[in-house]
């Protein structure tokens, strides 16, 4: 018989094969911060040593206040000048209010009393002006109302960032972990920025891998 292909059989044996990919890899830690500073001031705190634990909110550098303090009181005093100065403002309205109330008033008699012929024109002129001048006061005064409600705002301000300032005297650890340097040393200068520590928070930890390119070819 023609067209026979002879053919070889082999038996096989199903085996379990063990496929992974090696990796080299290093642990490092889930966070890392350069904690700085944001004002300038000399380092009066004792320095905390590397590989210290630290909790979060912990004082890590305290910089020397020098004359923030009367900043902040003087701030203070110029605030409660402000807030005085309003209720004053208030009484310079109304009595100005006042005035060119009765300024009217007489305006309106004396324009009645030419009409029936017993004013002159020249006593209508001056209530006229009276209430010109009435007028003019009434501004005056709710200018300066709004001067000094300015100025109590002004004054606010200028005490939040003087207790602002004073806060950022205290450098403290934005989360529980570990120094991986040692904080600034006493009497250093602190410029904003400076480093006053590196934290890092290594629970949990991180595993960083790295793959070869023939596995990651194959």
């Amino acid at each position: 018989i023609s067209g026979l292909v002879k053919v070889m059989v082999l038996r096989s044996t199903a085996e379990q094969v063990e496929s992974g990919v090696v990796l080299r890899g290093q642990t490092a830690a889930a966070r890392q911060v350069d904690v700085r500073a944001e004002t300038s001031a000399v380092v009066i705190s004792e320095p905390l040593r590397k590989g210290a634990n630290i909790s979060e909110g912990e004082e890590m550098c305290v910089l020397d206040p020098g004359t923030r303090g009367a900043a902040l009181e003087e701030a203070r005093a110029r605030l409660s000048e402000a807030k005085s100065r309003v209720p004053e403002s208030i009484a310079r309205v109304e009595e100005a209010r006042a005035r060119l109330e009765e300024a009217e008033i007489n305006q309106n008699a004396a324009a009645r009393l030419i009409q029936d012929g017993f004013a002159s024109q020249t006593r209508v002129a001056s209530a006229d002006a009276a209430v010109a001048a009435a007028k003019a006061a009434v501004t005056s005064a709710t200018t300066g109302l709004g001067t000094a409600q300015s100025g109590i705002e002004a004054a606010t301000a200028a005490v939040a960032v003087a207790k602002k300032e004073i806060e950022r005297l205290t450098i403290k650890a934005p989360f529980s972990g570990l120094l991986e340097s040692d904080t600034a040393e006493l009497g250093s200068l602190l410029q904003p920025g400076a480093l006053c520590a590196t934290i890092i928070q290594l629970d949990p930890i991180k595993l960083v891998g790295f793959v070869p390119e023939t596995d990651v070819n194959r």
